[in-house]
């Protein structure tokens, strides 16, 4: 599926390079098959050293060899990214985009006709290889493409396909998740702190607690509504704590959260 094809990754910040990290290291594709550009030529001296691609100082060089290209660019950069890869782009390549919001029919519109495309929201754990990626085909994106971008994300976790529509709600959910999870393992290391425990105690069983309840979830593949149900003994310690939550809308706010992030997501996308 990838073997045998040349990618290109323009962008090599933290998500372009857990993709060539983790594409080199499953043996995905060999590291000669990869070509990296980035504005900042210090990044790219450091993958070549590190990993052995080849990289390029202009994103048109990177882009004129390759049948994958994957732009691992902000958002704001996306327009100039495009306009500079066009003239090297035809209907043999597939590309590839991680910037949040910006749909496929903006790329498509700058590239020339019948360029296939696809649009990914993938999120930060991907960085130690447990991402949830979603992904969205373009109006040209075949089936073998959607099969080769899904093994590209793969590689650094998991992923899924939606139609364009609900990307947004993924950028929402899964793309700020981490935030709000971090947000909640701060507030329950502090708890911990307010009831006694040592700052780094409280932190070490937030963390895994989380990381394994969710282990937990994943190998149980129950419900979160049943596993919450085995924790909770009538009359006992965690259905206190749950009361609480509730009535300082935690629910509530997890909901809010996701809303908000999806409408803004919605304001910034192009």
């Amino acid at each position: 599926m990838l073997k045998g094809k040349t990618i290109a990754i323009i962008g090599a910040g933290n998500m372009g390079s857990a993709l060539i990290r983790a594409l080199i290291a499953r043996n995905e594709i060999q590291k000669e098959q990869i070509m990296a550009a980035d504005a900042k030529h210090e990044k790219l001296e450091k993958l070549k050293a590190e990993c052995g691609v080849q990289i390029a100082r202009e994103n048109g060089e990177a882009v004129s060899p390759a049948d994958v290209v994957i732009l691992a660019v902000k958002p704001q950069d996306m327009g100039e990214v495009l306009d500079e890869i066009a003239m090297v782009m035809d209907r043999t390549k597939l590309v590839v985009s991680i910037a949040a919001g910006v749909s496929t029919r903006r790329i498509e519109e700058h590239l020339p006709q019948g360029v296939r495309v696809i649009r990914v929201m993938p999120n930060t754990p991907a960085l130690v290889g447990q991402g949830i990626a979603a992904l969205c085909a373009g109006s040209h994106a075949t089936g073998e493409d959607m099969a080769a971008a899904r093994r590209i994300f793969d590689a650094v976790g998991k992923s899924c396909v939606l139609s364009e529509d609900l990307i947004d709600a993924v950028t929402g959910l899964s793309g700020s998740g981490p935030a709000y999870v971090f947000m909640f393992i701060e507030a329950l290391c502090d708890a911990g702190v307010l009831v006694g425990l040592p700052r780094d105690a409280a932190l070490m069983l937030s963390v895994q607690t989380v990381l394994g309840a969710a282990h937990l979830m994943t190998e149980m593949n129950m419900h979160p509504a049943q596993l919450r149900e085995m924790v909770t003994s009538p009359g006992g310690t965690t259905i206190a704590g749950l009361r609480k939550m509730e009535e300082w809308g935690f629910r509530a706010a997890v909901l809010n959260a996701v809303e908000a992030a999806t409408a803004r997501s919605r304001e910034l996308g192009w």
